[in-house]
């Protein structure tokens, strides 16, 4: 059973509520994918059943095609938010977390080719594995953080959120006017180049910053 915790073990009382996640904020991955890039931040919900500590091993759905890792900055908001300006987020962001944005690949590319939505292959049970939160007592600079996802201990992901295509507080308020953040949501930030497919037996590791927060995960 998942629930929101801090760092040091330290559970946050907050319920969990809905993932609002950002596809293509990065350059580089959109091209990677063959994908446009986007003129404006393109949004998709995960559920809360979809959640999972990081730290429990990840299971690939059986009999679904390939399962790719996308390595993402996710932000625990801990106040209401809604038609928010960018100078209204900071204060409304409760930690800093790392997350997994669990895709179906090949079931991603045939809904996107028949024009319906993604859900089925972004929301499945297990398919946002999170870990705990930094707890923000200070405001952190924004447009530079940096984290990194390693695969059987090599480097496949490092996002800096000064490459992002929308950064992080224009994109918070940008989703606040669309919907409300309450608190216990969380938003994912979108993911850097370098995504691919999980096999059974990886090792997967995230770090935050050098030494903000590292967590890690096998696949089975």
């Amino acid at each position: 059973m998942y629930q929101h915790e801090f760092t040091c073990n330290t559970p946050v009382d907050l319920p969990l509520g809905k993932i609002v996640c950002v596809g293509r904020n990065y350059a580089a991955h959109a091209e990677e994918l063959n994908n446009p890039i986007p003129d404006e931040p393109l949004l998709f919900i995960k559920p809360a059943t979809s959640v999972v500590p990081m730290a429990q091993p990840v299971h690939l759905p059986r009999g679904r095609g390939s399962c790719h890792f996308e390595g993402e900055l996710a932000l625990l908001i801990g106040e209401r938010l809604t038609d928010a300006n960018p100078g209204d987020v900071p204060g409304a962001i409760a930690g800093l977390g790392l997350a997994l944005d669990l895709t179906l690949r090949e079931l991603q590319s045939d809904l996107k080719a028949k024009g319906q939505p993604w859900e089925k292959a972004k929301g499945f049970d297990g398919a946002c594995p999170l870990s705990p939160f930094v707890k923000l007592d200070w405001l952190p600079d924004w447009d530079n953080l940096t984290y990194t996802l390693w695969l059987n201990d090599e480097i496949r992901q490092r996002g800096k959120s000064n490459h992002m295509l929308t950064p992080i507080l224009d994109l918070v308020a940008y989703i606040s006017e669309y919907f409300t953040l309450m608190p216990g949501d969380v938003v994912l930030t979108g993911t850097p180049a370098g995504v691919g497919e999980l096999l059974v037996g990886d090792r997967i590791a995230m770090g935050l910053e050098e030494d903000w927060l590292r967590c890690e995960t096998e696949v089975v």
